[in-house]
């Protein structure tokens, strides 16, 4: 799957990942490859994204925490997120 997390202020992340748990409005759920469409707002949370290649912007590699080579989280506010044909767009504050 595409994953790409963007902010107000920039794009904070784009790579290939395997999942990503989400903070939800009515609970934590996970997106792994090939899941049905989604829209769905988030509150604030920790996003957990597990992946092969990681590509953060500049600004943002701060804000990421790396849990191993392959798994970092972020924390977050509040967002969107849509997934659709295997990609995924998270709009997060």
């Amino acid at each position: 799957m595409i994953l790409e997390i963007v902010s107000p202020e920039a794009k904070l992340f784009s790579g290939e990942v395997t999942s990503i748990t989400l903070p939800g409005v009515d609970g934590s759920f996970q997106i792994l490859n090939n899941h049905a469409p989604i829209v769905s707002l988030l509150q604030k949370g920790i996003v957990k994204i597990v992946g092969t290649t990681f590509n953060f912007s500049k600004e943002a590699i701060d804000k990421f925490t790396k849990v191993n080579d392959k798994t970092y989280t972020l924390e977050i506010e509040s967002g969107t997120i849509e997934m659709k044909d295997n990609k995924i767009i998270v709009l997060a504050d």
